[in-house]
């Protein structure tokens, strides 16, 4: 199957980048390589794009839709929580511009295989780097009720987090949870039919759950956040697209940290904390997909864009 992925708020994170065309720019979620094949259109023969990303499929999909743009091109098979490293082994100190696009890709979603779809039967998988030996199907099987339960109310915000929990165990108890398909039949058990008529599909909170778990998502983006700012030049931003609130939490209050990081008691007539502000929030409010996109993408309907600029 052909690596797809619609970029989502392409042309507002473009923007956000104010690209200088003899930049140096990050694609830490290269995916299919949208954003940074317009970044790319942008930048002079100077200019350069690192794109990261630990998924072989979008490896091999952004190799061939960027190769026209030749040696302006690095492709590093990576997690974007190493990038201050994978730069350095580059020659690359400090960059003009990130993009992270959190989002999984079209392509993961429709993969039956890769297991991170709850509309196809398939074994349990979820992993964006498939050289982890750790699967979807370990956390199902393995996972104490408690930590299960944990998983699905901190990740998935599902209110039925506890009785999904249960009958996971429960089920597990008779047989190995091995395929998408059992996981999903035991989640319409748990949840009243009151509640699936009501809020989509019942399944997809857990399963959004378990991925983020599994590949340690949260974890990695906040262990990153201060990172990829100090690598900015000055100027330079950091556009991120979140698709859920977790994600969005995470960043709205790493931003805030860094343009006003005193830690002086409100009351102290002047700072005495000695932390020096690292930039300025250029998006007071995320910018939010356009009906027109949330038409011809669904996909895109959670999608927020923050844009931090370094001073």
């Amino acid at each position: 199957m052909e690596f797809e992925h619609k970029s989502v708020l392409l042309n507002e994170t473009i923007d956000g980048l104010n690209i200088k065309s003899d930049g140096i720019y990050v694609d830490g979620t290269l995916g299919g390589g949208g954003h940074a094949y317009e970044i790319c259109k942008r930048l002079s023969d100077k200019g350069s794009i690192v794109g990261i990303d630990q998924d072989a499929a979008a490896i091999e999909a952004a190799g061939a839709r960027l190769k026209d743009f030749g040696e302006k091109v690095t492709i590093v098979r990576s997690n974007y929580c190493d990038m201050k490293s994978r730069l350095r082994e580059l020659g690359i100190d400090k960059v003009d511009g990130i993009v992270l696009d959190l989002g999984v890709s079209s392509y993961q979603l429709d993969t039956a295989e890769r297991g991170f779809s709850y509309r196809e039967d398939a074994p349990l998988d979820m992993r964006m780097d498939t050289r982890q030996k750790m699967t979807a199907r370990d956390i199902v099987n393995d996972y104490s009720e408690m930590d299960l339960y944990r998983v699905i109310r901190d990740y998935g915000e599902d209110k039925f987090a506890k009785n999904i929990a249960k009958h996971i165990v429960l089920e597990r108890g008779k047989r190995p949870i091995e395929t998408t398909g059992q996981l999903t039949e035991i989640i319409r058990a748990s949840i009243p039919m009151k509640y699936q008529k009501k809020s989509g599909h019942p399944a997809k909170r857990t399963f959004q759950a378990i991925r983020i778990e599994l590949n340690r998502e949260l974890d990695v983006l906040r262990d990153s956040l201060d990172d990829m700012i100090d690598i900015l030049k000055p100027e330079g931003r950091l556009c991120i697209i979140t698709f859920h609130s977790l994600e969005d939490r995470i960043v709205k209050s790493a931003f805030r940290k860094n343009e006003n990081p005193c830690t002086c008691p409100p009351d102290f007539p002047v700072c005495v904390c000695g932390n020096v502000s690292k930039g300025r929030i250029i998006t007071r409010k995320p910018v939010l997909p356009s009906a027109e996109e949330m038409e011809f993408n669904s996909r895109s309907k959670s999608a927020k864009l923050r844009i931090f600029e370094r001073s």
